[in-house]
């Protein structure tokens, strides 16, 4: 696309690194944060990838965001346990404390960690697939500022609250990773950044009607939740299982303190399985390799994909081609001081 550069995989983790390096992050952060943000970029989520760098940048530059967080377990009681993310970059926090909800499972056969004062975490499937490329079952979830509307509001009342949710499989794990709203705040972003219409279901316009304009939406954050009553339910569910349990701060009260999004005390919910304390893994392997097979070939005609499997098809191809850039995404890095590689 004429719109679009591709840059080297390494060549784009090394800027965002140079760029947390000159906003104090720390080594051991830093690498967490610039592979799991380039990530999204590389299987084709451009949403949650570099484009939400510069906010991060602005976040560390404010002190909304601790650059070198001193994280720590608050609490430990057998397979579960709360993490304080001391309002560090959310990538690192949540890798932390899923690392926390993996260790507990190898343990005890199932392990939770929620955690608090954690920022934005890009998006669940990193969480979901690092619980799974360990060979555990990995679920988790997270609040943030309201931005979708509930049970007929004119105005937006929860978070989207997005979960994700991954399973063991070779060679690339099952991963769901779902917003409660119609379409995630970012991607109806990338829908306004590349000229396209939205589905009239997605978001409410400042008139409270249903709108095909991806910059009407952004303008109200007014989004739609999925399945109507259901995805506001799980919404405030998720809500329930992550800042009021974690005795954190709950949507509305993370949007008063700071409406700009990076959702410095978001609380998060992660929790691993370990398969084998259910029975043989490799049973479970090949019951999981049995559904994926009956859904390709019930219906041959219809090219049927399993959730994330078009994700792992994006990284092969980025990978060796180089990751693709929208221009504009570029050139807000660029203004928030990013050094991209040359020709970028």
């Amino acid at each position: 696309m004429d719109d679009e550069i591709r840059i080297p995989h390494p060549a784009l983790i090394a800027a965002v690194e140079r760029a947390l390096d000159d906003t104090g992050v720390p080594p051991p952060v830093r690498e967490v944060e610039a592979r799991i943000m380039v990530d999204a970029d590389v299987q084709g989520v451009p949403s949650h990838g570099v484009r939400m760098l510069p906010a991060l940048l602005d976040a560390l530059r404010r002190g909304t965001v601790k650059a070198d967080p001193q994280v720590y377990l608050r609490r430990e009681y057998g397979a579960t346990c709360l993490f304080d993310g001391d309002r560090g970059p959310g990538r690192f926090v949540a890798t932390r404390a899923m690392d926390h909800a993996i260790g507990r499972a190898g343990r005890f056969g199932v392990g939770m960690c929620v955690a608090q004062h954690a920022s934005h975490w890009g998006r669940a499937h990193a969480y979901a697939s690092q619980a799974a490329q360990a060979g555990f079952i990995g679920l988790c979830a997270t609040n943030a500022i309201p931005v979708m509307v509930a049970w007929g509001s004119s105005a937006p009342l929860l978070g989207n609250n997005p979960l994700g949710i991954g399973v063991p499989h070779a060679p690339d794990p099952v991963v769901l990773d779902i917003a409660m709203s119609q379409a995630a705040l970012g991607k109806i972003g990338t829908c306004r950044r590349e000229g396209r219409k939205v589905p009239p279901g997605w978001g409410l316009d400042a008139e409270g009607r249903p709108t095909d304009d991806p910059a009407a939406i952004l303008a109200t954050r007014r989004l739609l939740p999925m399945g109507e009553h259901k995805g506001a339910g799980l919404a405030l569910m998720i809500e329930l299982l992550t800042g009021a349990l974690a005795g954190g701060m709950l949507s509305q009260e993370i949007g008063e303190a700071d409406s700009s999004g990076i959702d410095a005390d978001a609380s998060k919910f992660f929790l691993a399985i370990d398969v084998g304390a259910f029975g043989d893994p490799a049973h479970f392997a090949r019951r999981v390799d049995d559904m994926l097979a009956y859904l390709r070939t019930a219906e041959p005609e219809a090219d049927i994909k399993y959730p994330g499997e078009r994700g792992w098809e994006a990284r092969a191809r980025n990978l060796a081609q180089g990751i693709p850039l929208h221009t504009e995404i570029i050139a807000q890095l660029q203004a928030a001081g990013v050094r991209l590689p040359m020709g970028a």
